[in-house]
């Protein structure tokens, strides 16, 4: 497994294992296999509801707790946001069943971001995450934490896959020492991605499927990337993708493919902002 060097030192795997729209009683089970296929890093949320079939699956996994690499998120919380970005933290961490994690995020630009932000660096502070990050910041908002900050983020989690591929965007994360983390990552087959043309003559050029080709292109970029997926066969297909390299020209017209925005939803939309602001967890 490749890793890339966080701007505090802390090296992260350069794929792992996401759990988004897993559903809880389905999770433990896949994290489960996605551990025993190799994957060491690991990536959930507050929101998808489901930390504590992770913990679980670690828990039983018998795995060493310093070979994993734990991800989840805070969402967007209440005032006081500082008091309440802790407790927050701590349910996780419950729910996870650790005693700290590698890397927590804030999974939405929404509500008093500075009050969640110096709860979490005090957090980094104390030692009860070993880095902190952003999910879903575009520059503008990214940029203004940073220059009003004393901790810059160490990864900010955003949609990156073929027809939306934040160069620029990683240009200015890589000036300021922000790693990219793409989420979405085959589009979750929007587009047809699954028989796209380009990524598919790339494929059969390598003796590779259109997901390896994409996730080749994601860590060739240096993109972590964090596939989901329920089966066995496909988790362990998606960790074989260090044996090739693509070329420059199969990188070129990978580059074609940009459409220029998201395929998901807008986060400048103030529809969306609206929905997301709103958005509460249970408990």
């Amino acid at each position: 497994m490749q890793s890339v060097t966080l701007n505090n030192g802390v090296e992260m795997p350069i794929l792992g294992f996401g759990v988004f729209q897993i559903p809880a009683e389905e999770t433990e089970q896949a994290v489960t296999d996605a551990l025993a296929a190799g994957y060491r890093l690991l990536d959930t949320a507050a929101s998808y509801q489901n930390e504590e079939s992770v913990g679980r699956a670690i828990k039983n996994s018998g795995i060493p707790r310093e070979e994993l690499f734990v991800t989840t998120k805070l969402y967007v919380q209440d005032a006081p946001a500082e008091e309440n970005t802790k407790r927050a933290f701590e349910t996780s961490l419950n729910k996870l069943g650790l005693d700290y994690l590698d890397l927590y995020l804030m999974h939405q630009p929404y509500g008093d971001v500075y009050g969640q932000w110096r709860a979490m660096e005090n957090l980094h502070r104390a030692g009860r995450v070993k880095a902190i990050g952003v999910a879903n910041f575009y520059p503008d908002r990214l940029l203004d934490l940073v220059i009003n900050n004393e901790v810059t983020p160490a990864v900010n989690q955003i949609e990156t896959h073929p027809f939306f591929q934040r160069t620029t965007d990683q240009e200015l994360m890589r000036e300021h020492g922000v790693q990219v983390q793409s989420w979405g990552g085959f589009a979750e087959g929007k587009n047809d991605l699954f028989t796209n043309p380009v990524l598919s003559e790339i494929g059969e050029k390598h003796g590779k499927s259109v997901a390896q080709v994409v996730l080749r292109w994601l860590t060739q970029r240096e993109i972590v990337a964090i596939p989901k997926s329920v089966r066995p066969e496909r988790m362990a297909e998606n960790l074989d993708i260090f044996d090739f390299e693509l070329t420059d020209d199969q990188m070129a017209a990978i580059a074609t493919l940009e459409t220029g925005g998201s395929l998901f939803f807008d986060h400048h939309d103030p529809a969306m902002v609206n929905w997301l602001s709103a958005r509460r967890l249970d408990g």
